[in-house]
This record gives C-alpha cells, structure tokens and sequence, in this order.
C-alpha cells in the first residue's frame, strides 16, 4: 500500500508540473478561451486512454498504470481549473457565455474523443469494459 501511494505522489507530482509547463506556454486565446487547462487536460485523457488500453494488455504493468495513469495523469488533468477556467471566462464579457458554453462542450467531446484514440492506439476496443 505505500508503494502504490509513493507512486501517486511521484506521479502526480511529475503531472503538476507538465501541468505547470503548458499552462506557461500556452497563452488564452483572444476572447479569453482558457486554451492551456483545455491542452492539459486533452492530452490528460488520450494519455489516459493510452495507459488504460496498454495496462489491459498488461504491456504496462500495475505499477507503471498506477504511476502514470492515477499519478501523472491526476496531476496534469484537473476538473477544478477546468471549472474555475469556465466560470472566469463565462463572466469576463458579453460574450463570454458563448464562449464559455464552447469550451465546456468542447473539452467534453474532445477529451471523450481522445480517450477513445488512446484506447485504440493501445490496442484495446474502446467498447470493453475498462
């Protein structure tokens, strides 16, 4: 149990910090678009896929999806910027409903999109049980 905790921590800490990269390289779009936390946690849900996909395969082992799948992708991804990113931009402007309404639509699809991509470039149905 320790191990596994370990690892999180680990992991998690490595994904704060891609995270934190991204969020430095990539700027908001014009009409304030949060396009940093939408990158992160896009990329979050194909790797995510991706692990998913190759841990069943047991091409990765428990370790190594517990490590990357929990930890790094815990720490890249996060539901709390994705929220508090809509929210900022929804009461920025006039316009910022629209745009808010978009980027929330837009990160659903495409990250349900990416896990999908992920799962099948691991060699795993995205119809399975996972």
């Amino acid at each position: 149990m320790a191990n596994l905790i370990i690892l999180v921590f680990i992991g998690g800490a490595i994904g704060a910090m891609l995270r934190e990269f991204l969020m430095l390289m990539i700027p908001p779009l014009s009409d304030g678009f949060p396009m940093d936390i939408f990158v992160a946690n896009i990329v979050a849900a194909f790797l995510l896929g991706l692990v998913t996909a190759l841990h069943a395969r047991t091409v990765i082992s428990d370790n190594v999806n517990t490590l990357v799948g929990t930890g790094v992708m815990g720490g890249l991804s996060t539901f709390s910027s994705f929220a508090y990113g809509a929210v900022v931009v929804m009461t920025a402007s006039r316009e910022g409903l629209a745009v808010s309404l978009g980027y929330v639509v837009a990160s659903l699809a495409l990250g349900y999109i990416a896990v999908i991509i992920g799962l099948k470039l691991g060699g795993q149905q995205a119809s399975h049980n996972t």
